[in-house]
């Protein structure tokens, strides 16, 4: 394990849980947090000092570039997305972009029916893609990374399961976007939501669904976690929603947040240059996949998430597979 990560598990102290229905947050608190300066994607897009764009007028669908006008870095954090251009994207790993730059990033399309321009430069809408698809999205980027190099996902992979989600709830859209599931369960969403609240000191928190742990995310700046918190919880929420359990009566012991902590402390890591500044640490075990992001030995975000168990409602071979067809000659 890397030392870095290992003393960083080490410090984390995890509070009492708050749950809603079928969603429970741990969160893990440390008092020890960074003080490097950087900006967050939407603040930065807010403050139209960072232009997202794509790399030419005819597009690629696996890669964007950034344009950082600013004198300060820019943290672009893993399935945070980006909404216009050509078609909607998330990005693919957690990316330090330096001042002054500009940076050609590893993305992921989330609408496979569009590939017209709608807005020339992309923006935000606070959304982070649904952890049971990053935690897919991540297992192939870490795949990706041990072949080539690269942090490509199976795109068609991710388009499939935007089509399966969008279908069990209800929220299919003519571009097959991941954005109309989200948009299509907002108010239940936001009856998740009203029921978390930070805690002092917190800096991330191990996520559990149905009593069995999902994923965890966790910064170096706890003042990070907060600015993304909300969006965070949507995203585990809209994962709720979706394997939400009418039968209460069935009692199932929980998973433990101490456990999958030292499940992800005991991964092996492999640590390469990252696609701006800083490393790249991937994680991997029979359990979890997960990635870190470091600068000068400091971590600056860590997230892991439990291993996929071959859920039926995965399986591949949905008529999504045409629209795979259609765009795979274009990565």
């Amino acid at each position: 394990m890397n030392t870095t990560i290992k003393d960083y598990l080490g410090n984390l102290q995890i509070s009492s849980k708050q749950s809603f229905k079928n969603l429970a947050m741990y969160p893990l608190i440390c008092p020890d947090s960074i003080q490097l300066d950087y900006l967050l994607l939407d603040d930065a897009l807010a403050g139209s000092v960072i232009d997202i764009v794509e790399v030419d007028k005819g597009g690629s669908v696996p890669d964007l570039k950034v344009v950082n006008k600013s004198a300060k870095m820019v943290l672009l954090l893993d399935g945070e997305e980006l909404v216009g251009a050509k078609q909607n994207r998330v990005i693919n790993t957690t990316i330090l972009i330096a001042a002054n730059s500009t940076t050609t990033i590893p993305v992921s399309c989330v609408e496979s029916g569009r590939w017209t321009y709608r807005s020339e430069k992309f923006y935000s809408e606070n959304r982070v893609m649904s952890p049971t698809m990053r935690s897919r999205k991540t297992e192939q980027v870490n795949a990706s990374k041990k072949i080539n190099n690269t942090y490509r996902s199976d795109q068609g992979a991710i388009w499939d399961e935007i089509n399966w989600k969008a279908q069990r709830m209800n929220a299919m859209s003519d571009t097959m976007c991941m954005s109309a599931i989200y948009k299509k369960e907002m108010p239940n969403i936001q009856e998740y939501v009203k029921h978390f609240s930070l805690s002092d000191n917190q800096a991330g928190a191990v996520f559990l669904i149905n009593g069995k742990v999902v994923g965890l995310d966790s910064f170096g700046k706890n003042h990070t976690f907060s600015k993304v918190f909300n969006k965070l919880i949507e995203s585990y929420a809209l994962d709720a929603i979706d394997w939400l359990k009418e039968d209460k009566n069935t009692e199932k012991k929980e998973d433990s947040a101490d456990a999958f902590l030292a499940t992800v402390g005991s991964a092996q890591t492999e640590s390469t240059s990252s696609v701006a500044l800083g490393s790249d640490v991937r994680l991997e075990s029979e359990k979890i996949a997960g990635f870190a992001l470091m600068l000068d030995d400091t971590l600056l975000h860590l997230s892991a998430f439990a291993r996929s168990n071959g859920n039926k409602e995965t399986s591949r071979g949905s008529k999504m597979e045409r629209f795979s067809q259609r765009r795979r000659n274009r990565e």
